[in-house]
C-alpha cells in the first residue's frame, strides 16, 4: 500500500492492492510515485486506504504507517476548494474531474474520514491537534457546499446531482451517459451522512426532510429489476425493468430535473425514459434504477425524525 501511495498523499484509483509484487513491479510503483496526476477520490480511492492505514498504525505502531497516513490526510485537506467541495482528481484534470463531485460517495467518504478524524474518533485519536482543527474546518465547509448546492425546483428543495459545477453549483454532466440530473443513489448517501450529524442545525433538519420528500416524490412503483439469461447477447444476460404489482420502490440514478423521471443515457449522450431503449452494453455495466433509498426511507429516516421531531 505505501509503494502505492504517490508523494503527494494520494492514491490512483481501481487498483488491487492484494497482488503480491515482483521486484520489477515494485521499482515501477516507485518510479511512479513522484507522478501526481492521476491521484483521486474516485471509487474509494484514497480514503479508504486511510481508513485502512490508521489501523494498521494502531495495530503495530510502526511509524512509516503514521506518516504515510498524516500524508494522505493532508493531501485531502489540500483538495478541497474554498467552496467546501471536493474535485474528483487533485491535482486537477481538465474536463469534468474538476466538478464537485459526489459520484461513487467520493466527496462523502472523505467527509466520514475528516469528521472521524475532528471527532477523535478511534483508530484516528493519535492525529495530532493541527490537523484535527484543520479536519474540522473541511468538514465545515463542506456540509455548508452540501447545502448550497441541493437542487432547488419551483421554490423547494430537492435533491443533489452526481456531480455540481464549482462555480455555478448547478448539477453538471460529466461523461455522455451522465448528464445534470438529480442523483437517487448519491443524494441517498448525502442524507444518510446529514442524519448523522449529533446536534443538525435547522437548515441541516429541512434539508433532510426536503429531501426525503422528493425521494417520495420520485419513487417508482409497480415495477422491479431483474437479470435474465439471455445466450444471444454476450456475457450471455441481460438487465430489465419488469411490471410488478409489488415492485419498487425504486430510483432513478440520474433523475430529469422537474418530472422526476428517471433518465436512460447511452453513451450517445440522447435521453431515453426506458432501460431497454439504450445499448445492452450500458443496461448490464451500469446501474441507471435502483432501490437506493429503500431503507432510507422505511427505516433509518423514521428513527432520525422520531429524535429530531
Amino acid at each position: 500500500m505505501l509503494l502505492y501511495q504517490h508523494t503527494n498523499g494520494g492514491w490512483y484509483k481501481n487498483i488491487d492492492m492484494s497482488n503480491e509484487l515482483s521486484s520489477k513491479e515494485k521499482d515501477s510503483l516507485r518510479n511512479l510515485q513522484n507522478k501526481e496526476m492521476g491521484t483521486t477520490i474516485d471509487n474509494g480511492a484514497t480514503h479508504n486506504q486511510l481508513k485502512y492505514l490508521a489501523r494498521v498504525y494502531k495495530a503495530t505502531g510502526k511509524e512509516d504507517y503514521k506518516i504515510a497516513f498524516l500524508e494522505g490526510v493532508d493531501y485531502l485537506l489540500e483538495a478541497q476548494y474554498s467552496n467546501g467541495g471536493w474535485p474528483q482528481f487533485y491535482p486537477l484534470k481538465k474536463g469534468y474531474y474538476g466538478h464537485i463531485t459526489y459520484n461513487d460517495e467520493a466527496m462523502i467518504g472523505v467527509m466520514n474520514l475528516l469528521r472521524d478524524i475532528a471527532q477523535n474518533e478511534e483508530p484516528y485519536s493519535f492525529v495530532d491537534a493541527f490537523r484535527k482543527n484543520k479536519a474540522e474546518k473541511a468538514v465545515e465547509k463542506g456540509l455548508k457546499i452540501i447545502l448550497d448546492t441541493q437542487v432547488e425546483v419551483d421554490g423547494k428543495l430537492t435533491a443533489w446531482g452526481a456531480q455540481h459545477d464549482k462555480k455555478t453549483l448547478k448539477p453538471a454532466k460529466a461523461r455522455a451517459y451522465e448528464l445534470a440530473s438529480l442523483s437517487g443513489k448519491e443524494s441517498a448517501e448525502i442524507v444518510r451522512y446529514l442524519m448523522e450529524i449529533e446536534n443538525p442545525s435547522e437548515a441541516v433538519k429541512r434539508s433532510v426532510r426536503s429531501a426525503i420528500q422528493w425521494f417520495e416524490d420520485a419513487k417508482v412503483t409497480g415495477k422491479r429489476v431483474e437479470w435474465i439469461k439471455d445466450p444471444s447477447l454476450p456475457e450471455g444476460r441481460d438487465r430489465i425493468v419488469v411490471e410488478d404489482p409489488a415492485g419498487g420502490p425504486l430510483w432513478g440514478r440520474f433523475t430529469e430535473i422537474g418530472t422526476n423521471r428517471p433518465m436512460f443515457i447511452g453513451r450517445d449522450g440522447v435521453v431515453k425514459y426506458k432501460l431497454e431503449e439504450i445499448e445492452h452494453e450500458r443496461r448490464i455495466n451500469y446501474s441507471y434504477i435502483d432501490n437506493y433509498a429503500e431503507d432510507l426511507l422505511k427505516e433509518e429516516y423514521p428513527k432520525w425524525e422520531q429524535k429530531h421531531k
